[in-house]
């Protein structure tokens, strides 16, 4: 199939890499973060994501807005049958409804746990003894889409984010692939998220949530 990329960090050059070196279906598009100046020298700092379509000579797009017109048309030229988003911004539904098998997403956790920005930092931090990668279609809302395919990892007692983040990296990607092969085949029957369970959930984290309360469990703290 020919398939769009959307994403950022080094997270998301494993899929990426993993649909452009070992697989059959073809990048034709990749879209990333405009760059942006950092530290002191303000240097310009360009994702993970465009420094592999760069190197990969990977046709590339970097819109300020995701409703503006001309990068919808730029989408729609590159005819993709399918798009890919993995770490990236909320899509809004001009783009998600654009190619004809839709719009999915990779997820680092085993959804409907874990919805929203930290999901591997929220799993270690709550003491889960398992978490994994979720593929689902996106829609209207954040992380609520009807799931193709989920893969477990299980969390040591000693295993922290980098590790955790590291496992699922790899296969993070392998799914994707996995995914991507599954809708070209009609294999997969995508179903919707149990909403009936207790939801735990992954916001964005704060200085103010690294804090450790010494009065704590020695699980806790650990």
């Amino acid at each position: 199939m020919r398939v769009v990329f959307m994403g950022t960090p080094e997270f998301a050059v494993a899929s990426l890499n993993e649909i452009n070196t070992n697989s059959h279906h073809e990048i034709v598009g990749v879209v990333t973060v405009p760059d942006k100046p950092s530290g002191r020298g303000q240097k310009m700092n360009l994702s993970d994501v465009k420094k592999y379509a760069v190197e990969h000579n990977l046709p590339l797009s970097q819109p300020e807005k995701l409703r503006d017109e001309d990068f919808i048309e730029t989408l729609k030229s590159w005819n993709a049958d399918v798009f890919v988003v993995v770490a990236f911004r909320m899509l809004p539904q001009s783009v998600w409804s654009i190619p004809s098998k839709g719009t999915f997403n990779l997820h680092g956790s085993l959804l409907p746990q874990y919805r929203g920005a930290a999901p591997i930092n929220w799993a270690v931090m709550n003491g889960e003894k398992e978490t994994g990668v979720t593929t689902f279609l996106i829609d209207e809302k954040i992380d609520t889409g009807n799931i193709l395919i989920a893969d477990k990892v299980t969390i040591g007692e000693n295993d922290n984010v980098g590790i955790i983040h590291d496992q699922l990296m790899q296969i993070g990607a392998k799914l994707v692939v996995k995914t991507l092969d599954g809708l070209e085949n009609e294999t997969l029957k995508p179903h919707p998220q149990d909403e009936t369970i207790e939801l735990k959930h992954a916001p964005k984290i704060y200085k103010e949530d690294c804090k450790i309360d010494w009065n704590d469990t020695i699980d806790k703290i650990h």
